[in-house]
């Protein structure tokens, strides 16, 4: 092999050059330019394809704004959740306190009276505060079971009267943020 068959000359370069520009200006296998309603079959499927390919690109986008817009207002929501966790736990400990105090009797100290009453009203304004912020409490004493918003502790005889798969005593409430779950109450359900 010599160099001057590797070399492309002038004359070659030319005719791939004019080989390349017919292609472009769209001319036929043959040489024979295409006809007027080849081009614009070709160009009214080339505007086909674009249109399609603009369609699916402004979904997509679509798609993408409602998904950024959705985990921005999730993140707004629920950004608090673990705070809110640990905030429903100090309302329960209030309420196992005021569990523990010993029942009202007209005779008790004034003093104990005044510190149960005490604590009750900061109950209620701390659980309202709560409410205010989207954190709701859900008693389950009474409901059916909820997998969803209950955590079986244990399964006792149903009583007298009282359908199986209910909830016969909650331990704790259920807590949630915005309509999420939070905090499963723990609840004795009724059995067969």
């Amino acid at each position: 092999m010599s160099d001057k068959q590797d070399t492309p000359t002038p004359a070659d370069a030319a005719a791939e050059a004019t080989t390349t520009e017919g292609a472009q200006a769209g001319t036929q296998p043959g040489g024979t330019p295409p006809s007027d309603a080849e081009r614009i079959a070709a160009l009214e499927a080339e505007l086909s394809q674009m249109r399609d390919k603009w369609l699916r690109a402004e979904a997509d986008n679509a798609n993408l704004r409602a998904r950024a817009k959705r985990e921005a207002e999730d993140a707004r929501l629920y950004a608090v959740q673990k705070f809110a966790r640990d905030v429903v736990e100090t309302a329960e400990n209030l309420r196992r306190g005021l569990d523990s105090l010993p029942p009202a009797a007209e005779d008790e100290a004034e003093l104990l009276a005044k510190l149960r009453g005490g604590f009750e009203g900061v109950e209620r304004g701390f659980v309202a505060m709560l409410e205010r912020h989207g954190v709701q409490k859900l008693d389950a004493q009474g409901q059916a079971f909820d997998p969803e918003f209950h955590q079986a502790m244990a399964e006792q005889p149903a009583p007298e009267g009282v359908e199986p798969g209910t909830v016969i005593q909650a331990w704790t409430p259920a807590w949630t943020l915005h309509g999420r779950l939070l905090k499963p109450a723990m609840v004795v359900v009724a059995g067969k």
